[in-house]
């Protein structure tokens, strides 16, 4: 890897999401020598891949170089690698790209999108956790339009019309609410001579109530927001498997669709070497102790989505989002700073800052831990808090001038199939 050596303690991080580029930020001004290893050469904003999906941002805009982050610190190194696997024993990461040494490793590898088993889902289904799956999506989304004015068998136009978003969460409820939006403002335009009303936005939930992580009062707040945009809400409903043309449900209730976006779950992305069965708990994830410490693993730490920090307060560990991921990140460099010093480490205190959702124009809901709200003031505040967490100045104001336009103009100008995707 032509890391050079160093008389500093080398610190190893797998992953540039939230959790990693926090904690490496918090090092490279001290001691340490700092390699992150990344597959990607970016750091991706994931809160907003939904609107890469839907043509309201071009992908560049919420993405920013890892280099660019943590340009100018002499003993922060990135390199574009493939993890193969970690030996704890040995203190070694093996790549693609060779081996390397570690005196501490930290594991920052986030989630990826968990099927629970079910392999036809995963084969037929679209995800939206990267940028390249945000464009697949895209892609498809548009294609299916085209090829629905092309057709004369009003079954199959119906099937290409109809999108089946399996999962309530803040990622399907943000989803639903963005091609509601499609259809109301946009398809009529791009599509004078296709009948778009007959495009069908289904949220299929698995529980209750959407948003089951909020409060059951945004809950609803944002169940009326999506049924005044046309979205239909199927709540105690579980999709059992979709083969590419039909979504199956443990009911007789079916879909005949030609797009499933699958955004009911996720686990921690596992590592060879680590990922032994007593070291795993619930998401797949691996359980660390109060200051992020893999259980039985010598100076290995796992910080963010992959790490599952049993508490009383959260006994499936921290929620899964960018907040934990950012605070476990700063705590964890500072109890390196404190191991360097020879202090005893501070054990992590989650602050929790809220929860937030965007159910589209004018509409969002916000649970603050003293104060919830709805509507209009809510979509503003859930603007101002993206565009604060977003990386880099030429990104936000990227990103805000989008907004803007798409506000006043009702428009979405990214609506583009730069690569044709095909499903297999």
């Amino acid at each position: 890897m032509n890391i050079p050596k160093s008389s500093f303690p080398r610190i190893v991080i797998i992953g540039g999401g939230f959790g990693g580029l926090a904690l490496a930020k918090k090092l490279c001004k001290k001691e340490f020598q700092v390699v992150l290893l990344d597959k990607h050469n970016y750091h991706t904003f994931q809160p907003l891949l939904y609107q890469v999906s839907t043509g309201g941002l071009e992908p560049d805009s919420i993405a920013y170089p890892i280099r660019k982050v943590l340009k100018g610190y002499p003993n922060f190194f990135f390199r574009l690698a493939n993890v193969e696997s970690v030996d704890a024993k040995v203190k070694t990461v093996a790549t693609n790209i060779g081996e390397i040494k570690y005196d501490y490793l930290v594991l920052a590898m986030g989630s990826e999108t968990n099927f629970f088993g079910n392999k036809e889902m995963a084969k037929n289904s679209m995800v939206m956790k990267t940028i390249p799956q945000s464009l697949n999506l895209r892609s498809l989304i548009l294609e299916n339009f085209e090829e629905a004015l092309l057709t004369d068998d009003l079954h199959e136009r119906d099937a290409l019309m109809n999108f089946v978003i399996v999962g309530g969460g803040p990622t399907g409820v943000e989803l639903a609410g963005a091609l509601a939006e499609i259809k109301k403002g946009i398809l009529p335009k791009d599509y004078p001579d296709l009948d778009t009303r007959r495009a069908q936005i289904n949220l299929v939930q698995g529980s209750d109530r959407i948003l089951p992580g909020m409060s059951p009062k945004a809950s609803k707040k944002a169940e009326d927001f999506l049924e005044k945009l046309g979205v239909q809400i199927w709540k105690d409903t579980r999709v059992t498997g979709y083969d590419g043309k039909t979504a199956r449900t443990e009911s007789d209730l079916s879909f005949d669709t030609a797009t499933l976006v699958w955004a009911a779950g996720v686990m921690g992305v596992a590592i060879k070497g680590l990922n032994a069965k007593d070291l795993m708990v619930y998401g797949n994830r691996l359980e660390v102790n109060e200051f992020n410490q893999v259980n039985n693993c010598e100076d290995v730490y796992a910080i963010g989505d992959v790490a599952c920090m049993q508490l009383e307060k959260y006994p499936r560990g921290h929620p899964m989002m960018a907040q934990p991921a950012i605070q476990q990140g700063r705590n964890l460099g500072e109890n390196f700073v404190r191991i360097l010093e020879k202090k005893p480490m501070k054990p992590f205190v989650y602050n929790d800052k809220g929860s937030m959702a965007t159910v589209g124009r004018n509409k969002a809901v916000v649970d603050l831990p003293n104060f919830k709200f709805q509507g209009v003031f809510a979509w503003f505040v859930w603007m101002f808090v993206h565009l604060f967490f977003l990386i880099g100045f030429r990104n936000r104001m990227v990103v805000f001038v989008n907004w803007v336009y798409n506000y006043i103009r009702f428009d979405r100008e990214a609506r583009l199939i730069i690569r044709p995707f095909k499903k297999e």
